[in-house]
């Protein structure tokens, strides 16, 4: 599909194409359209071909989702601030419980499928615009705009949920993970302080580490300024 306007952002939350086969099957067809002196057509699937390459350059190479370029551009970018003062947005920041013994333990292959695996997890029911980004090492970030606080808790602690739930031993016997998070949310007219998304990943890291201390597997939020833990049974 050719971009609408030059530098346009990739879709958020889209499965990565097959980029290598799809960059040459469109550098192919330029080519056999500008051998016929096609050149709108050659330059439609030149344009194909550079916004695949671009996708690519913002994705993880081991788990397929957003990597930390590209949530830095939506951090940083000229309209984020605009966006986030005219609609609600969460962040959360994700993390691995006790990652390190995964690989210790089983190998970092095995611990290389299990991050793959659980950025799929993550990755289910975004609300639309929403994205999973790889953090680094074992930790993920969710963008989820244009939901309400109650609405953004449910979705992060729904994906922990998923997590903890999912037959890990398939993988290897005796294998558990869980995952512990923060969130931060905002929504503009809600009488607290105007904030921007930068400060709301130091606030959501800030209480993933309150989940972390309250004994892992947990949500943890804020709620009339007082820190919130969601947790349920497995």
């Amino acid at each position: 599909m050719v971009a609408e306007s030059e530098g346009a952002m990739p879709w958020p939350g889209s499965p990565p194409p097959q980029q290598p086969d799809l960059l040459r099957l469109h550098e192919a067809i330029a080519g056999l359209f500008a051998t016929q002196g096609d050149w709108r057509r050659a330059y439609q699937h030149l344009r194909s071909a550079l916004d695949i390459a671009r996708d690519g350059s913002l994705r993880d190479a081991l788990t397929s989702s957003y990597n930390r370029r590209y949530l830095d551009e939506r951090l940083y970018g000229p309209f984020t601030d605009r966006q986030a003062a005219r609609s609600p947005l969460g962040i959360a920041l994700v993390d691995l419980d006790r990652f390190k013994s995964v690989n210790d333990t089983y190998g970092h292959l095995v611990g290389d499928r299990v991050l793959r695996r659980v950025a799929d997890l993550l990755q289910e029911n975004l609300p639309p615009d929403g994205f999973c980004a790889r953090y680094g090492g074992e930790e993920f970030v969710l963008w989820l705009p244009g939901v309400d606080a109650g609405h953004a808790v449910r979705i992060v602690d729904d994906a922990r949920l998923r997590v903890a739930r999912h037959p890990w031993s398939e993988l290897q016997p005796g294998l558990r993970v869980t995952i512990s998070a923060g969130l931060a949310h905002h929504a503009p007219g809600s009488g607290t302080t105007p904030t921007s998304p930068e400060r709301q990943l130091r606030s959501a890291d800030t209480l993933l580490y309150a989940a972390k201390r309250a004994g892992r597997n947990k949500v943890a939020y804020h709620d009339a300024q007082t820190t919130q833990l969601m947790t349920h049974s497995e």
